[in-house]
């Protein structure tokens, strides 16, 4: 074999073979999962399916590999919502909620939107338990944090769906506040044609 054809070929092998390299390496740091994320999405999956035990497993994994992971904090929070565990509901949405306050950085935007989100989903297992004033009060608390991560669905969604009348954080905390003004025995307290519609927030 010609010798300079047989460096050439080495040249290009190395050449190749040190740009595949760079390519793993590469796709590996882009799609490397952040610790305790890979349950959530498994949760998460399991929560959108109704399998309520199975979602509670996979956060619960999420939680043994980053204690205080807000996601999976908040898959357990909704978990409990969503099969009428209220109580554990409610502790669980404190304890994110607290987290979150004690530990947001200012510029953390995701962080504002997970937090808004607590407080909304807080105010509605606090509806539906009937204790109205609590409930506005984490209505208002959510609108204060992110009023833009809980305004409800977007106009995509409304054309898909045709939802626009979901129920959604300012309104239902426009109608409470309304209702509490009024003597006991003249208010209307639950729409449930719009109020079971409202919408859980997981940003």
């Amino acid at each position: 074999m010609n010798p300079d054809i047989l460096r050439r070929y080495i040249k290009l092998m190395v050449i190749a073979i040190v740009a595949a390299a760079a390519f793993s390496l590469g796709y590996e740091y882009f799609t490397a999962e952040a610790p305790g994320d890979y349950y959530v999405r498994k949760g998460d999956n399991r929560l959108s399916e109704g399998n309520y035990d199975d979602a509670l497993k996979n956060f619960d994994l999420a939680l043994d590999e980053v204690p205080n992971h807000r996601g999976a904090i908040m898959g357990r929070a909704l978990v409990f919502t969503q099969s009428e565990r209220y109580d554990e509901a409610i502790a669980e949405y404190d304890h994110l909620i607290r987290f979150l306050e004690d530990t947001l950085e200012q510029d953390d935007v995701t962080g504002q939107g997970v937090l808004a989100a607590a407080y909304a989903n807080r105010g509605i297992v606090y509806d539906r338990q009937g204790n109205y004033e609590a409930a506005l009060a984490s209505y208002v608390s959510a609108l204060k944090t992110d009023e833009d991560s809980v305004s409800g669905p977007d106009v995509v969604h409304k054309i898909l769906y045709g939802s626009e009348d979901v129920s959604n954080v300012r309104k239902r905390a426009q109608y409470i506040y309304e209702q509490l003004q009024l003597p006991e025995s003249e208010r209307l307290m639950r729409l449930p044609d719009v109020d079971d519609k409202q919408r859980m927030h997981k940003p």
